[in-house]
């Protein structure tokens, strides 16, 4: 069996490129997976190169990803929501962190899923990763077998329509190509990018965790009429050392003994509960299955009222 690798990884960008080599793809919310077939063998390796045989049945058993003898195909495992026929990145982790095989089995029904291949790297017994990302397309075209488990990517020359039906039905980003990239193992740079889909609101601080005396994350929440609802703990953003240092002063006089949230905050046990009065903007992706924030972020602390962190500004 090859030796699992770290895939190539595109960088976060703002912009979309422009010029007559980029293509864009959609940027399916699931689990980076690579599948090695050896001539003996069928196996799911994640990005981590943690094995992840066992939780894909489906994409294993009959060992039919693919015509070629031997290959790496480099891809990601999505699973739809139900309810809206959307990627849902709940319902994927769920087969993904799954161990025991008659749990798995019984899940293949009822959380299926498909494998959305975008690239080779390896075929019949040679690296192609040296071959621009045009050339591997058309390989890949060649070689893989499609079935309702199995999905070749589509490219489009339309970055700006795709991004912007990509955000009507709420779904994560896409990713840009240069077609004359040639792939980087264990590699980033600016020849593949994303640009994600981030939604904005307002909300209020409820609760505060510490790190050698200094606030290092904040448990936010909004108001759903009367009550005060947590979604989520934000560590990260645009504040510098000294916002943080100046947000611990802020909460010192704030602090109170009774939780201020309807619901109870992941962390509580950790969290200092703080009356609710320091308002801040939060960037995330979406909302988990939960209803918290998925990646959230701080943006800036806000002078806001209570009416503008209603919960009405939640993007599902």
């Amino acid at each position: 069996m090859l030796p699992p690798i770290i895939p190539f990884e595109p960088v976060l960008k703002e912009q979309l490129p422009t010029g007559p080599d980029w293509i864009a793809q959609i940027k399916w919310d699931g689990v980076r997976m690579l599948a090695y077939e050896d001539g003996d063998a069928l196996k799911l390796f994640n990005r981590r190169r943690h094995e992840r045989t066992l939780q894909y049945p489906e994409l294993t058993v009959k060992r039919n990803l693919c015509s070629a003898q031997t290959y790496i195909l480099d891809g990601e495992v999505i699973s739809l929501d139900p309810e809206n026929g959307t990627p849902s990145f709940y319902h994927v982790l769920r087969r993904d962190r799954m161990s025991k095989p008659d749990v798995i089995s019984q899940m293949v029904h009822q959380l299926p899923i498909a494998y959305m291949v975008f690239d080779i790297l390896y075929c019949n017994g040679r690296w192609v990763t040296d071959q621009p990302l045009a050339d591997r397309q058309r390989l890949l075209h060649d070689v893989l077998i499609p079935s309702p488990h199995v999905q070749e990517v589509a490219n489009t020359d339309d970055p700006d329509t795709l991004l912007a039906v990509m955000r009507k039905h709420r779904m994560e980003g896409i990713v840009c190509k240069d077609l004359r990239s040639t792939y980087g193992i264990q590699g980033k740079d600016a020849r593949w990018q994303k640009v994600k889909i981030m939604h904005d609101l307002y909300a209020m601080i409820g609760g505060v965790t510490y790190r050698d005396g200094i606030v290092n994350a904040v448990a936010v929440g909004v108001y759903d009429g009367p009550h005060f609802v947590y979604i989520g703990h934000v560590g990260t953003g645009r504040l510098n050392s000294e916002a943080w240092r100046d947000l611990t002063r802020q909460v010192a006089p704030l602090v109170r003994e009774e939780r201020p949230f309807s619901n109870r905050p992941e962390r509580s046990a950790e969290t200092t509960w703080i009356q609710p009065q320091i308002g801040v903007r939060v960037q995330y992706m979406e909302l988990t299955h939960h209803r918290t924030l998925r990646h959230p972020s701080i943006q800036a602390f806000a002078e806001v009222t209570r009416e503008e962190c209603s919960a009405d500004q939640l993007q599902t």
